[in-house]
């Protein structure tokens, strides 16, 4: 007489489903959005640069987490006190931080070809320029690419990225064409810088 098969256990049909059936299906928790989703590119290239998350940055601000959000993906404008907390907490003027004319144009760019922003840019050499760093990070572009693209030798990008060097203004002129935001946005660290050495000078 045929015996019958044994029967599995509990744990052991468990480790079958799991074989065979999967695990579920998992869903992200969060959308990750798209370039051309951010409508404040120079809020968050700031952000980017500095290693400062967006929960972050709303726990020190004493704000929600969803009025950063809109600040940096919808282009809001924050309340008076939140605009002067955030101005003061990153060290840059409204008109740079929140520029209304330039949060109203598409965030999208004229980028040639497929390009990838490379890490060691910003983990080898201290960085000066944050706001056209952080925008090399926002469009996921890399100094070599970029510097191509404007016809700009590597190493003098590599200049205004990391020693501040404010270039001249033809070379401001296509930066400025290329990422489609005011020249006085772009080299702002540059300027600020300028104005800090001249008042330590004076």
């Amino acid at each position: 007489m045929p015996t019958q098969p044994e029967k599995h256990s509990i744990q052991a049909w468990a480790l079958i489903n799991r074989k065979y059936l999967g695990k579920g299906v998992r869903v992200k928790r969060f959308r990750k959005p798209t370039r051309c989703q951010i409508r404040n590119r120079v809020l968050l290239a700031i952000l980017m640069t500095r290693d400062i998350k967006l929960s972050k940055l709303a726990e020190d601000l004493s704000v929600s987490s969803r009025s950063v959000s809109a600040w940096v993906y919808e282009g809001r404008i924050p309340s008076k006190k939140n605009m002067d907390s955030v101005c003061q907490y990153l060290g840059y003027p409204r008109h740079i931080l929140f520029n209304e004319e330039l949060l109203e144009k598409s965030p999208i760019i004229c980028q040639p070809a497929h390009s990838k922003f490379m890490r060691r840019t910003i983990t080898r050499s201290p960085i000066s320029n944050h706001i056209l760093t952080g925008l090399c990070m926002v469009h996921d572009l890399s100094v070599s690419d970029v510097s191509k693209w404007i016809n700009v030798h590597p190493g003098t990008f590599r200049k205004w990225l990391h020693q501040g060097t404010l270039p001249s203004k033809t070379f401001q002129e296509k930066a400025e064409d290329f990422f489609r935001i005011p020249m006085s946005i772009l080299f702002a660290d540059c300027m600020i810088q300028e104005t800090n050495d001249d008042l330590s000078h004076a």
